[in-house]
């Protein structure tokens, strides 16, 4: 494949996976935590974070993207990512008291 190097996955192509992945549990666990939550004070959506954020390593390995190489700084972006999109989806679909 032209994105792989002998090494294993080109840089941008890992960067972009990591975001996408980050991003789209996040989201989910957005929609998941309306669905499954009682509401904004439910630990339930927190618990759901916490799930997103630590699935993402596992499906990492799986896909053959190496997390032995990870830092501190990539971790944080994970997370980070993953909070930041889990909190907008959740806090908008909270406004619009929408039930799914």
């Amino acid at each position: 494949m032209a994105t792989e190097t002998a090494d294993g996955w080109d840089d941008h192509l890992r960067g972009l996976t990591v975001t996408t992945l980050a991003s789209v549990l996040g989201i989910g666990a957005g929609v998941a935590a309306q669905a499954l939550a009682a509401g904004p004070n439910d630990r339930l959506g927190l618990y759901l974070l916490g799930a997103a954020v630590l699935v993402q390593l596992p499906v990492y390995m799986a896909i053959g993207i190496d997390v032995d190489d990870f830092g501190v700084k990539e971790y944080l972006y994970i997370a980070f990512i993953t909070f930041s999109l889990w909190f907008v989806s959740w806090g908008i679909l909270l406004t619009a008291e929408t039930s799914l």
